[in-house]
């Protein structure tokens, strides 16, 4: 399937906002972003993300990535986060140490139910930051599962 784009009307330059190839979505630079239809439904990445997210990352970072008392909220990182940090920060793991503590976040790159997601995650935590997936209740995908990522997910995870 051909990337479709969308243009941001009334741009002097009307350059795409954001393309769509095999169900996944992305900025104009590359960057892998959310699709959020009138009716609330979200594209099958974002869905995807609810539910990777909820797997392996709340317990620590709390529901929706508002945080919790054992690690911060996600949602305020990713207003100045860029996707290569969120990648590097997830994959490698980041020590920040403060006068009143130490925050610690594991290495997770070598676990394939994050990996094999993280741009899922991404896209999820994106959405949550920029506010267009509200808070308090599970997306309803608008799309079922593109064979793109059924077959991304047996390369990743294996059949």
């Amino acid at each position: 399937m051909a990337a479709l784009p969308l243009t941001t009307s009334g741009s002097s330059q009307d350059k795409p906002a954001k393309t769509e190839e095999d169900g996944k979505w992305a900025e104009a630079d590359g960057t892998p972003t959310y699709n959020i239809t009138a009716d609330g439904k979200v594209d099958w990445y974002t869905y995807s993300g609810f539910r990777r997210y909820h797997s392996e990352c709340h317990v620590c970072h709390g529901p929706e990535g508002e945080g919790s008392t054992y690690a911060p909220g996600l949602i305020g990182s990713m207003k100045t986060m860029k996707y290569m940090e969120f990648m590097e920060v997830v994959a490698g793991g980041r020590t920040i140490t403060r006068p009143d503590k130490t925050s610690v976040m594991p290495a997770l790159g070598d676990n394939a139910n994050v990996m094999c997601y993280l741009d899922d995650i991404y896209v999820y935590l994106k959405a949550r930051t920029d506010g267009a997936l509200p808070r308090g209740s599970r997306p309803e995908r608008a799309v079922e599962k593109p064979e793109t990522a059924i077959q991304h997910e047996k390369t990743c995870i294996g059949s």
